[in-house]
């Protein structure tokens, strides 16, 4: 029995950075209930590789290439990194949830492949909002004194999909890529935000923030989250009858641009 937990812990893990990222994982798993209801735990995980990969490549664009081109180049190898799944998702949303239909229409709208004039402009206002706030963040010192910053959002953002998966009913029930995540319950979820604590408070460790700093920002980073990815959450499993896998795209794209403005907000009251 043991043995089997821990061999279903493994397969999750590696699912959670197969479903979330395009980093080479040549392991094979099987992607059903038993082993993805686990996989939203390490969420967290993929999205703290995610962070590294950005905070290290944003370091080294810095020493050789000016804000704007970096943010740019940043920003590029961010959506990379997860394969432009969030990114579509975002795009699918605004669709479907900005063209004022019924709520089936909507959803059938959301399952077309084509980009709609409402997706591109969601996509443009938050790419050029996450550019404009990466310039912030490289220019002068900022990089060096507040990286952890940067590195905690992908964390948190994915830490919040394992949430908004366990807490909103799914908007097409038997169908569609949320009922690959059927089984996940509200522990799961709590699960793996103590994950991103985990994860978060280490990162804080490192750059020697101390104690009090660090559970600041927890506190913080953890209202805002709940309080953002709550509230879309609410407002799109209103619209749709519940929540389908592009929203979860949507959300996680949501909850990293509204910890990045909070992180250049709070940069700017320290100048």
């Amino acid at each position: 029995m043991v043995r089997r937990e821990v061999k279903l812990q493994f397969q999750a893990v590696i699912a959670a950075f197969q479903f979330l990222t395009r980093f080479p994982i040549p392991i094979a798993v099987p992607f059903q209930g038993s082993v993805l209801k686990r996989s939203v735990v390490y969420f967290p995980l993929a999205g703290a590789l995610i962070g590294v990969s950005l905070t290290a490549f944003a370091w080294l664009l810095t020493l050789f290439i000016p804000p704007w081109p970096s943010a740019v180049l940043v920003l590029a190898i961010w959506t990379a990194l997860s394969g432009g799944l969030h990114l579509d998702g975002w795009m699918d949303t605004a669709d479907g949830v900005l063209s004022h239909r019924s709520r089936e229409r909507m959803l059938e709208i959301m399952k077309d492949s084509r980009v709609g004039a409402m997706g591109v402009l969601a996509a443009v206002l938050l790419l050029l909002l996450k550019a404009s706030l990466m310039v912030e963040l490289l220019e002068g010192n900022h990089l060096k004194l507040y990286w952890p910053l940067l590195l905690i959002g992908p964390i948190w953002s994915r830490a919040w999909m394992s949430a908004a998966i366990a807490f909103w009913p799914s908007a097409r029930q038997g169908e569609g890529i949320g009922v690959l995540f059927n089984e996940v319950k509200g522990l799961h979820a709590a699960a793996s935000m103590a994950v991103a604590a985990l994860c978060s408070g280490f990162v804080f460790w490192i750059a020697d923030m101390g104690a009090a700093i660090s559970l600041m920002w927890l506190i913080v980073i953890l209202l805002l989250t709940i309080g953002s990815g709550g509230l879309l959450a609410a407002w799109l499993s209103h619209k749709l009858g519940g929540l389908t896998g592009d929203t979860y795209g949507a959300l996680n794209e949501a909850v990293e641009a509204v910890l990045l403005l909070a992180a250049i907000i709070w940069i700017h009251a320290q100048i």
